[in-house]
């Protein structure tokens, strides 16, 4: 929408495609490309953040996706097309399990909040420009 930010943008995608309401924990990664669609070349930014529930249920998700639910980062490659999106899930596990071991570690934080932010996933916001072919 015209005036957000990003990380406005990418809590509010993720409200409206999974039901879900989240926090950003942490900004992650992004990646750009281009297509053609009707004739237009459009050049597509889409950024990463690592987010966790607050709120919300899956049930809630929009009409853009059949089946919305959580799956674990072992099983996440075989529900994803390509191999750019494999890559950033399993780098979002290594710094999630890279972040809870330094935690322990340091005993930085208690479990409770321990345990939340295993719940922290990788989420997106898209940008788009759109450019005469």
């Amino acid at each position: 929408m015209p005036g957000e930010t990003t990380e406005q943008t990418a809590l509010r995608e993720v409200a409206e495609e999974t039901g879900l309401d989240v926090r950003i924990t942490a900004p992650f990664d992004s990646i750009q490309y281009t297509f053609i669609q009707r004739g237009t070349r459009i050049h597509k930014t889409v950024h990463y953040f690592l987010m966790e529930p607050v709120g919300g249920d899956l049930s809630r998700h929009d009409h853009e996706f059949e089946d919305v639910r959580w799956v674990a980062f072992d099983d996440a490659p075989g529900h994803l097309t390509f191999e750019t999106e494999r890559d950033l899930v399993a780098r979002a596990a290594a710094q999630l399990g890279r972040a809870r071991a330094a935690d322990a570690t340091d005993g930085a934080r208690d479990a409770a909040a321990d345990a939340t932010a295993g719940d922290a996933v990788p989420a997106a916001a898209g940008s788009v420009s759109e450019t005469a072919p």
